[in-house]
């Protein structure tokens, strides 16, 4: 099988130039720097503020511990929603409330450069070539380092061992649409997939030549160019709406419960499978379940149901009073050692490339099958346009779910809202 580094090293994806005006804090804003820095502020019972995940602390609980000792500071780590950082973020870093490292979605680089909210870090390519290269251009905004990968991730397809072996597994999309006839009958179901939502639904949309944003030959998005309404995402999106209309999926699953419905299912065992995330692994595990992953299904035309490649990442906030003492602690945090030991102690997956061939990360199922997902799928867009894609989206995809519009007449009505969105922000600057 294919090894992460080969497979996620064939992603080059550029960020768009953003020239807005920031509305963080001034460069002038008199960030101390080096000892004077650490210090600068006696009140504080600590050095350095960070924000890290749920139930993720102890994957750097002993790089904190040494960076502390070699660098006589005091660390405080806080765990936090890891979506919602970001937006606390905006609201506590001007009042001197948030963190100096935190932790955040790679698509959402973009905005946050742009609304100022990010230290650019000073770092070398001996620092940067370490990640993979669709990880680290993430965190490149017009030639701009602003945070360091510490993570990749893709979804992935679940299967219970109890209802569908190894060997009677589906390889393809259709397969699934045949099994899940057979086993569904009110209380199980077959495959599941939150197909209403664009996050996964994407992942047949692009399998048929459909995209969000077009790019440049130097790999630019186009924010002006949409392809969620091509022929290609109506084909899929027609594919998508055949498991609504056989009633394969609970009428639950539509909407903001579906994720608790879907997970639900397959943690109660009711479920042959679904399309889900690395950060299922340990839930569905002390559910109980015998499962496995494996990359997702073909399509109809041959072509792999694609999926979005996720980077998380740790950045350092500009409104930090240690910004010099908080880039080192990121460099630290996200090298090759800090990385390996991170994963083995969180399970996600690293964006090192060297760790690609590392048996840690080689033995692992549920990495490989990132590893072999990842060939077949694309950085989610970075861009700030990216933000008025997302609602509409949705929208459509639920009324073809529900019956209530048909694939063209959803996806062009999707369209031109994000297009009008797109523009009503754009006219505001």
């Amino acid at each position: 099988m294919k090894n992460i580094k080969k497979i996620l090293g064939i992603f080059s994806l550029l960020a768009l130039v953003f020239a807005l005006v920031a509305c963080g804090p001034q460069e002038d804003s008199g960030q101390a720097t080096g000892d004077e820095g650490k210090k600068e502020d006696n009140n504080k019972e600590y050095d350095l503020l960070v924000w890290e995940d749920v139930e993720k602390s102890e994957g750097i609980a002993d790089a904190v511990a040494k960076f502390e000792e070699e660098n006589d500071v005091k660390v405080k780590v806080v765990e936090k929603a890891y979506a919602q950082q970001i937006e606390d973020l905006r609201l506590d870093g001007p009042g001197g409330t948030g963190p100096d490292v935190f932790t955040m979605p790679g698509d959402q680089i973009g905005t946050a450069v742009v609304e100022g909210l990010l230290k650019e870090l000073n770092v070398g390519e001996d620092v940067t070539s370490i990640y993979t290269e669709a990880a680290m251009n993430s965190q490149t905004v017009d030639g701009k380092v602003y945070g360091l990968p510490k993570a990749v991730e893709t979804t992935m397809l679940f299967y219970n061992k109890d209802i569908v072996s190894e060997d009677e597994l589906p390889t393809t999309l259709d397969g699934w649409y045949d099994l899940s006839k057979e086993l569904t009958d009110g209380e199980n179901f077959g495959l599941l997939a939150l197909f209403d939502q664009i996050y996964y639904a994407n992942s047949v949309l692009s399998g048929y030549g459909g995209y969000i944003f077009g790019q440049d030959e130097n790999g630019n998005y186009i924010p002006t160019d949409l392809g969620l309404n091509n022929e290609g995402a109506i084909e899929g999106a027609n594919q998508i709406q055949k498991f609504y209309a056989e009633k394969l999926f609970p009428s639950g699953i539509i909407g903001e419960q579906g994720i608790q419905v879907l997970d639900s299912l397959f943690s109660e065992g009711k479920a042959a499978a679904v399309i889900s995330g690395p950060w299922n692994l340990g839930p569905y595990e002390e559910a109980g379940i015998d499962y496995g992953v494996v990359k997702l299904p073909e399509l109809a035309n041959g072509e792999n149901m694609s999926a979005f490649v996720g980077v998380k990442s740790y950045n350092v906030s500009a409104y930090s009073k240690n910004a010099e003492l908080a880039e080192k602690l990121v460099v630290f945090l996200a090298n090759e050692e800090n990385s390996k030991t991170r994963y083995e102690l969180t399970k996600e997956v690293p964006a090192v490339a060297a760790l690609a061939d590392d048996p840690a990360v080689t033995e692992s199922e549920a990495a490989q099958a990132v590893a072999e997902q990842s060939q077949f799928s694309e950085l989610m867009p970075n861009i700030p346009e990216m933000n008025s894609v997302w609602d509409p989206a949705d929208a459509a995809l639920q009324t073809i779910a529900t019956g209530k519009a048909e694939p063209k007449e959803a996806l062009d009505q999707a369209v031109e809202t994000i297009k009008g969105s797109i523009e009503a922000a754009n006219s505001s600057k």
